[in-house]
């Protein structure tokens, strides 16, 4: 990740360690999955198996305060 990171930003990997924090994690993980959903809605492939129901609604029972 570090690398793709260090490509997408266009700084070396070592400028990224020194400057880079969870917010930079974040953004990558949020971009590549963006990537990964249109890429896939743009092959007619099911978007759904990017994520596991069940996990979905407990995770959203749990906020819920349920």
């Amino acid at each position: 990740m570090l690398d793709a990171m260090a490509q997408r930003y266009g700084v070396l990997p070592s400028t990224l360690l020194m400057k880079g924090d969870t917010f930079d994690i974040t953004v990558m993980d949020v971009a590549l999955t963006y990537q990964s959903l249109k890429e896939k809605g743009a092959n007619k492939q099911d978007v759904t198996s990017m994520y596991n129901q069940e996990e979905l609604q407990e995770i959203m029972n749990r906020t819920r305060g349920e």
